[in-house]
């Protein structure tokens, strides 16, 4: 008996159905791409229950006639292409033909269609079978209707994450499609609310604002930039402009292809580096047009990426492009002030800039102590925050560091009885400030500042989802908000360790923590802990001048902390070189 053989059409389509699709956004997805190869100008989405039980697409395409309709469900029929060759010159956004015939193959599927003249046709597959096809009456246009999603394959449902989840990935990829095509209207309804309404858009910028909010839209700056084939256009942050904590909002299309692409990203971002901090990202959207055979769309199942095949030429022209708009934008920089130190720690800070030692001296262990009081707004624990502790002298082990100096702002160096030590004052700051909150939130007594002038957030609909899901959390961790219309939030209070002006940021950027899943709803405390730590990094401020009480304050603070050696981020915040150390590196010994 031969042991090889060939699998049934239906066994086939459900294999290949877990390559195209993986998720209810997949569906979505490959739907509204038809729909847009088909020339629609108007495209309406619903779901319900995350995709689960029903999502359908309609739009005003071109339709298909009863033969076309029925080919359009078998295996790799397709119009877009006839041989190999044709890859090198794709225009549309399908080309292999698989998606129709999976998703009919794990749902209750239901086509309904109609070309501009002639009657329409209606074909009904449930889990792969074919249940009826038959006339039906409906103008120019298709109707695809997706329910009971891998009815026929439940250990795919196990699979899947949340409704909520499935719900955002849905909405994410249909406003990537939005903004693709500005010139066709879009509709996306969840569970039978309208989420968003964009008509056709004539500008970019208009689309954007749209689906994102005008908040965004008035951020950005048009770019236009060609050479050599290479045309890079659309909308990025003007500088100035606050960077995001995740790559969320910078988005890339190649030839009006949403796709994710290292290239392009890694280019936005280094061209970015003079005028955001590093971790930051920009709010971009852009696009690449290029020859359709200088790009390989073909080398992910689900086209959600490309390869180029001159990579470092496109990446060096988006690096160019975005560097000569962004200088010509930029405002000028103000002269960085210098630094002068006292002859006295020169001699410390040349040895501290040499190479380090493969074996690091370990930093002091220190005991745990009381707070003094202090006069820093930053550095003294409010007692309304925590209970002041009865003041006491510095531990006998500090009593005797000398503070230096500043090195560059940031960095205070100590003379101590074991040699020398330099401090991370920002990294330190973090750790005491993050200890202090994360007490705040475990006790439930979160210190609350209500802002003088309220902040109007306008935010995308994902966004805008999650916060609505976590305000409960927000609301009891020092946050006061309130819905002030569709998709905008009104911010009143923010924790009282924060500064007014960083309020918005602050919760923009815990909304992506909340996005990626790094603050997950059901683990409140790892939400709390990434709360403290996004708040400590904002509550940070560094005054320029400091007394060398200051600084001991600071360091009493510091090893009074669980975790004094580390910032909530992981960093050092200390190096010692030892008495020992230096005289070795000054060959003394």
């Amino acid at each position: 008996m031969a042991k090889v053989r060939i699998l049934p059409a239906r066994v086939a389509n459900q294999i290949a159905a877990g390559e195209v699709v993986e998720r209810p956004a997949a569906v979505v997805k490959e739907l509204v791409e038809n729909a847009l190869d088909a020339g629609a100008t108007r495209i309406e989405v619903e779901f319900a229950h995350g995709g689960r039980a029903l999502m359908r697409v309609e739009d005003n395409g071109s339709g298909m006639d009863r033969e076309d309709a029925l080919l359009a469900l078998e295996r790799h029929a397709t119009s877009k292409i006839n041989e190999a060759a044709d890859l090198d010159r794709l225009a549309t956004l399908g080309f292999r033909g698989e998606a129709l015939p999976s998703i009919a193959s794990v749902s209750r599927f239901t086509l309904q269609t109609a070309p501009a003249e002639g009657p329409g046709t209606e074909i009904v597959v449930n889990g792969g079978r074919l249940v009826h096809v038959r006339d039906h009456g409906r103008p120019r246009g298709t109707r695809l209707e997706v329910a009971q999603l891998f009815n026929s394959v439940p250990a795919r449902r196990k699979f899947l994450k949340t409704d909520a989840t499935e719900a955002a990935h849905i909405v994410a990829a249909v406003r990537l499609h939005a903004l693709a095509a500005p010139h066709c209207a879009f509709t996306l309804i969840e569970d039978g609310r309208t989420i968003f309404r964009s008509p056709t858009c004539p500008a970019l910028a208009d689309r954007v604002a749209e689906i994102f909010g005008r908040q965004l839209a008035d951020t950005l700056m048009p770019i236009d930039a060609r050479e050599g084939g290479l045309h890079l256009h659309g909308l990025i942050a003007r500088p100035g402009t606050p960077g995001r904590a995740t790559r969320h909002e910078t988005i890339t299309f190649v030839n009006r292809r949403p796709v994710e692409s290292r290239t392009l990203a890694y280019g936005l971002i280094e061209s970015y580096h003079e005028v955001l901090p590093k971790g930051r990202h920009p709010a971009a959207f852009v696009f690449l047009d290029l020859d359709p055979a200088a790009v390989d769309v073909n080398v992910h199942p689900a086209k959600r990426e490309v390869r180029f095949r001159a990579d470092a030429q496109v990446r060096s022209f988006v690096i160019r492009s975005v560097l000569a708009l962004l200088r010509t934008e930029a405002p000028p920089v103000a002269p960085v002030a210098e630094v002068i130190l006292p002859p006295s720690p020169l001699p410390a800070l040349r040895s501290l800039l040499q190479p380090p030692l493969p074996t690091p001296p370990t930093p002091p262990q220190l005991p745990r102590s009381p707070l003094p009081p202090s006069s820093s707004p930053l550095l003294a624990p409010s007692s309304s925050v925590r209970p002041p502790l009865p003041a006491s002298p510095p531990p006998p082990s500090t009593s005797s560091w000398r503070f230096l100096a500043l090195a560059h702002s940031v960095y205070a160096l100590f003379e101590t009885p074991a040699g020398l030590l330099l401090l991370d004052r920002r990294a330190a700051q973090e750790r005491i400030v993050f200890e202090d909150l994360a007490a705040q939130f475990a006790a439930g007594a979160v210190v609350t500042q209500r802002l003088l002038l309220p902040a109007v957030l306008e935010l995308d609909p994902i966004a805008s989802a999650l916060l609505r899901d976590r305000i409960r959390f927000l609301l009891t961790h020092g946050f006061e908000l309130a819905e002030f219309g569709r998709h905008t939030f009104r911010l009143e209070g923010v924790p009282a360790v924060l500064e007014p002006a960083d309020a918005e940021a602050c919760l923009r950027d815990l909304l992506d923590a909340f996005r990626d899943g790094r603050s997950p709803e059901r683990q409140p405390e790892v939400a709390r802990e990434q709360l403290a730590r996004l708040a400590a990094a904002r509550a940070v401020r560094l005054p320029a001048q400091v007394s060398a009480e200051e600084m001991r304050r600071l360091v009493t603070r510091l090893f009074a902390c669980r975790a004094p050696h580390t910032s909530p981020g992981g960093r050092p915040t200390q190096v010692e070189l030892s008495q020992g150390e230096l005289a070795r590196r000054f060959s003394r010994t």
